[in-house]
């Protein structure tokens, strides 16, 4: 973890909260689902998939609590008070990302639509181009060399 130089709090001021970017798009998908069904798999096999994706997802759970530890926001429009690289900041330079991803493709095996997974790619980009690529302009301004060495380190995803 490396504390910001003092003085500075970059907080972005563009307001797109990362769990509505998957949460939108998959109460739709449910609801397209309800008045075209488009199954994706045998029932029992969509809980023997859907549920291991669920408990992978918690790797975005132990990386908010690395954040809480930090006393960093989690939330990409508060003030950055801290980088942090370890837990599971050491695989992965979004985490909670990958959770909320890992979340979504478990819920939708558990659902046993495919519609959910006709729009992930469009949320992907979305957080790839609008929620990281935000994040990681502030962080490299906020952090300089420290976060690049951290980025080359380590991948945005996996």
């Amino acid at each position: 973890m490396d504390n910001p130089p003092q003085g500075s709090s970059h907080a972005s001021s563009f307001h797109l909260p990362p769990p509505l970017v998957y949460a939108v798009p998959f109460v739709g998908a449910l609801l397209l689902d309800r008045w075209h069904p488009l199954p994706l798999l045998p029932r029992t096999i969509g809980t023997w998939i859907g549920l291991p994706l669920l408990a992978l997802a918690t790797i975005g759970i132990s990386a908010l609590l690395r954040f809480r530890r930090a006393r960093t926001s989690p939330l990409p429009w508060r003030p950055t008070t801290a980088l942090v690289t370890d837990g599971p900041y050491r695989i992965s330079r979004n985490p909670m990302y990958l959770g909320l991803t890992l979340l979504y493709l478990g819920a939708t095996a558990l659902a046993n639509s495919a519609w959910p997974l006709v729009e992930l790619p469009v949320i992907l980009l979305v957080m790839n181009a609008v929620v990281i690529s935000g994040e990681e302009a502030r962080l490299a301004a906020m952090f300089g060399p420290t976060y690049r060495e951290y980025c080359a380190r380590v991948r945005r995803w996996l």
